[in-house]
């Protein structure tokens, strides 16, 4: 690969979880340091401070997995992906903005969090969400039995229109009773991620 390092010899490497996607932090490497991450498997910067190698985790234990490296349009920045060993930021937290290292399901997560808001506002006289929980959860159950009746019965006509609507239907109501189970789209990935072979 390609590296066009900067005049002092040194590359930006932003580091991402290899699962969630999330950015956990940005480092500089040097051509030692990108060869013996290569070599290793641990992610190794090149430290401006100390002006010496120094391998993510070499003191704390947290380790940066190595997954993969890409470069840039320009050849002169590094996409390092990785499994982390605990803590990313020498503060003790997941990332260096002080965010939690967590899945992110995109809109699907917005809508787990408007679920929960709804939930715990119990407006029932605004909240479609708020009024089916205030139902219980058999009710909960009864929706989404209903919705995947009504998505089968759109999966097997031609109106793809129709199709998507109830799926969207059924998903949504799914993720009512996931919450009114007590859990999340997390749950679910790490079942199916036990699944995986």
């Amino acid at each position: 690969m390609k590296i066009q390092y900067d005049l002092n010899g040194l590359v930006p490497a932003i580091i991402q979880d290899a699962t969630t996607k999330n950015v956990l932090m940005l480092g500089y490497m040097n051509e030692e340091a990108y060869q013996k991450t290569l070599e290793t498997k641990k992610v190794t910067f090149f430290s401006r401070s100390k002006q010496r190698l120094w391998t993510k985790g070499e003191e704390s234990g947290n380790f940066l997995n190595l997954v993969d490296i890409k470069n840039d349009c320009d050849n002169d920045s590094l996409l390092v992906q990785v499994n982390p060993e605990g803590a990313t930021c020498h503060k003790g937290t997941d990332t260096c903005w002080k965010e939690e290292n967590t899945p992110n399901y995109s809109f699907f997560s917005t809508l787990e969090n408007v679920i929960s808001e709804r939930v715990a506002n119990k407006d029932t006289n605004k909240s479609y969400v708020a009024s089916l929980f205030s139902k219980g959860i058999n009710k909960i159950a009864q929706k989404v039995g209903e919705e995947a009746v009504e998505t089968v019965i759109e999966a097997m006509d031609n109106n793809d229109e129709l199709f998507l609507y109830e799926s969207a239907d059924l998903l949504f109501h799914y993720l009512m009773l996931l919450q009114a189970k007590g859990f999340t789209l997390k749950d679910i990935e790490t079942e199916l991620k036990s699944r995986h072979k």
